[in-house]
Parts: structure tokens; C-alpha cells; sequence
């Protein structure tokens, strides 16, 4: 009971002084509404980044072959030096084989649902006549084009049969076809398309129109035209186009339901490392999961923004101080108010209580009024910047706990001052 009538007591004092007291809030308010909009800000930023990266799929371990990070040379003298890797390309003998890659399969039979296989062709352009389009040209095998996730709008996938005697078939996008073929995507089917790569030209036949999706974190072209569009070629095609019988040097792995993508990248690496790559001298395996970029991208976003936010928090310190000023101004001001209340029985505690519950309710409306200014300032930067809002529950009630805090903390002195108030020397006071 005693609480509440001294909150009561707060609220009254605060309605005494208005325009004081909005003033020694403040600085409680500033340093709140810094805080939240900064860690609003940033765990906006970090779901939507997260999401977007996750939408790529989250269970998914790129596995490529990378240089090794050093080596050692011996001269003739017997003197051995390390050095750091020099730039070379993989020759046929260092890359990922068929027979590497069914070995891999039937070892983690368990664990992989998939091996998706890109070859990459490069960027053309598609002519026919005054009319061109350009386009990015990949071949891909059927679990990399299931893992695409594409929307077909007319014709067909590519099939087995296409991928395994590589014929020169391929989905083109739609909005290929609006340019090439006067947006008609049926009519586009069967139809021949002659695509330049490096002075030469490649003919292949229209199986399929995907719908075009623009990527959300990258940059669109001020025309259509300039727009390059994915052409998916089958994965032999690909390959014979470019001349590549050696292997692979990078492909992605499709983990099944409940496998955890960060422990068994490192496994698989490990594996391939030890079982086709122990006597290689310059490349190894090196393993990557969507799931542990997530991780880190998370931990560095959350970081940033908690050293920020430490930072603004400093403001707090400011409008404690700024607290504890006004509530020694108070306690002078009512300093026979305080004589009375002991002369009257009045113990310490109970003065000390007052104040110190006035110290805290002036804290806990600034941080009140903060946190809504931040959320609005977060939400309205947010906006701006193409992202979805997202609260930061842990700032708002670290803010309402530290606000307390500071309450309690810089309120001490000045309540603990007036306990300990002569209540005969109060009395005298004018």
C-alpha cells in the first residue's frame, strides 16, 4: 500500500511541475528513443537479410574446390620455406568427378537428398533480326532446376532424355519471349533461338517460358532490353557447348529433412578432404552451409547494432544525472514538507522510498515515451528502405529495466539525503 500512495505522491509532484519535469525527462526519452530505433532498425534489417538469404535455401552446402591456403617449398640447399597461395586453375585431376560424386552419394545415402549440378556457359546475347535480348546462360541438371523453384507459363520442363543426350533445348524467361517473340509465350515454344557467345553463334529450340522474377537484392536495368534473363540449358548441353569433359568444380548439396547443413559441411569436407584430396598438393574440398552464413551474418548484425546502441546508450547516463539534479532541486524545495512527515513518525525508509519511487516514475514515463518514439523513428527508416518492421522485444525491455535502473540508482542519493534530514533543522528551514 505503501508503494502506491507514494506513486501517487510522484504522479502529484510531477503535476506541480510540468514543464521541469518534461525537461528532466528528456534525456531519459533521447537516450531510450536512440536505443530502441537503433536495434529496431537493426533486427529489421537482419530478418529481412536473413529471410532473403534463407529463401536460397537454408539446408543447402555449396562444396567447391579452392586452393589451399599455403604450401611448402624445399630448395636444393635442404631450406624449406612457407609461402601463400599462388594463383593457378584447377586442371583435370583437380576437379569433383562422376565418380567422386557417386562415392559421396552412397556414403551419405542418408543425409543427401540431392546433388544440384550448374555449368555455367556465360552471358550472350539472343538476336533474331533488329530484336535482341540478353541472356545469362547455366546448365543445370534436374534437382538444380526442382531447387530453382521456377513458375512455369507455357511448354515444359526439362526432362531426362533432354539431359542425357544434351539436347539443345532451353527455358527461356518471359520476359525474353515479350522481347524476342511478341510476348507470346505459347508461340514461343518450338520456336529457334540463336544466342552470340563470343563471336559465335548457338541455336537452341524453346522447350519452355518460366516467369521472371527480378532479384530483391540486386539491380535493375533502366530498360527491358538490358535486362539479362536466366536461359536454362540441360546440364550435357552445357558441357559439350564449353568443351568441359573434366568435372565439376563446384556444386550444391540438398541435405534431407532434420540434418543439420553446418555439422555436415564440415563432415563432408572433412570426408572429401581425406578420401580424394589427401595427396593433392594445391586444392582441397571446401564446404559451405547457407545455414552457418545465416549464423554469422545474424551474430556481425546483432553485434553492430548492440555496440551502437551501447553507444546512444550513454544519453542514458545524461538524463540520470539530469534525474538525480532535479530530484536534490526537489528535496530542497520541500524540505519542511520532508521535516514534518519525520516530526509527524515518519521513518527513514519511508522518505527514502518517496523519493526514490519519484525518481523511478519520472524514468519510467520517459522510457515509456522513448520506446514509442523509437519504434516510430525504426518504422518510418524501415519503410523507407524496403524493409518489414520488426520490434526489438530484448531492447524494449532492456530499456524499461535499465530506466529502473537509473531510477533507483541516481534517485538513491538525493532520496537518502532526506531521510537523513534533521527534522527539527527542516522544520526551521525557509
Amino acid at each position: 500500500m505503501l508503494v502506491w500512495e507514494n506513486i501517487l505522491l510522484a504522479f502529484h509532484s510531477l503535476r506541480a511541475n510540468k514543464m521541469r519535469s518534461l525537461l528532466t525527462m528528456l534525456g531519459i526519452i533521447i537516450g531510450i528513443a536512440s536505443v530502441i530505433a537503433i536495434m529496431t532498425l537493426g533486427d529489421s534489417i537482419s530478418s529481412s537479410v536473413t529471410d532473403s538469404m534463407a529463401s536460397m535455401g537454408v539446408n543447402n552446402i555449396t562444396m567447391g574446390v579452392r586452393q589451399k591456403s599455403s604450401a611448402t617449398e624445399t630448395t636444393d640447399s635442404g631450406m624449406t620455406f612457407s609461402f601463400g597461395p599462388r594463383m593457378a586453375q584447377p586442371t583435370e585431376e583437380d576437379y569433383i568427378t562422376e565418380e567422386m560424386l557417386y562415392d559421396l552419394s552412397s556414403r551419405y545415402e542418408e543425409e543427401i537428398e540431392g546433388l544440384s549440378l550448374k555449368e555455367t556457359v556465360g552471358s550472350g546475347t539472343a538476336r533474331q533480326g533488329a530484336l535482341y535480348a540478353c541472356v545469362s546462360a547455366v546448365g543445370v541438371n534436374e534437382v538444380s532446376l526442382e531447387d530453382t523453384d521456377l513458375t512455369l507459363l507455357a511448354g515444359r520442363l526439362l526432362t531426362e532424355r533432354d539431359q542425357q543426350e544434351g539436347r539443345k533445348v532451353a527455358l527461356a524467361s518471359d520476359l525474353l519471349v515479350e522481347q524476342m517473340f511478341e510476348d507470346d509465350d505459347s508461340g514461343a515454344i518450338g520456336k529457334t533461338l540463336d544466342v552470340l557467345f563470343d563471336d559465335r553463334y548457338y541455336s537452341y529450340t524453346i522447350v519452355g517460358v518460366y516467369e521472371y522474377e527480378a532479384s530483391d537484392m540486386g539491380f535493375s536495368s533502366s530498360s527491358d532490353e538490358d535486362t539479362e534473363t536466366t536461359l536454362y540449358l540441360p546440364l550435357q548441353a552445357a558441357r559439350n557447348q564449353i568443351h568441359n569433359t573434366s568435372g565439376y568444380s563446384q556444386l550444391t548439396i540438398l541435405t534431407a529433412s532434420g540434418v543439420s547443413a553446418s555439422d555436415f559441411g564440415e563432415e563432408v569436407q572433412e570426408y572429401m578432404n581425406r578420401r580424394w584430396y589427401g595427396s593433392n598438393e594445391s586444392f582441397e574440398i571446401n564446404a559451405m552451409s547457407m545455414e552457418s552464413v545465416i549464423e554469422s551474418m545474424t551474430e556481425m548484425l546483432s553485434t553492430v547494432s548492440l555496440a551502437i546502441a551501447a553507444i546512444a546508450g550513454i544519453s542514458l547516463l545524461v538524463g540520470g544525472i539530469g534525474v538525480m539534479n532535479i530530484m536534490l532541486v526537489s528535496i530542497t524545495e520541500r524540505t519542511r514538507e520532508i521535516g514534518t512527515r519525520k516530526a509527524l513518525g515518519a521513518a527513514n525508509g519511508s522518505i527514502r522510498l518517496q523519493f526514490i519511487m519519484e525518481a523511478v516514475v519520472i524514468c519510467l514515463i520517459g522510457s515509456a515515451v522513448g520506446i514509442l518514439l523509437g519504434i516510430g523513428i525504426a518504422a518510418t527508416a524501415t519503410n523507407l528502405m524496403g524493409y518489414a518492421v520488426s520490434p526489438s522485444v530484448p531492447g524494449v525491455l532492456l530499456s524499461v529495466s535499465f530506466s529502473v535502473f537509473i531510477g533507483v540508482f541516481f534517485g538513491y542519493y538525493p532520496a537518502n539525503k532526506a531521510a537523513k534530514m534533521n527534522p527539527i533543522e527542516a522544520l526551521r528551514y525557509e
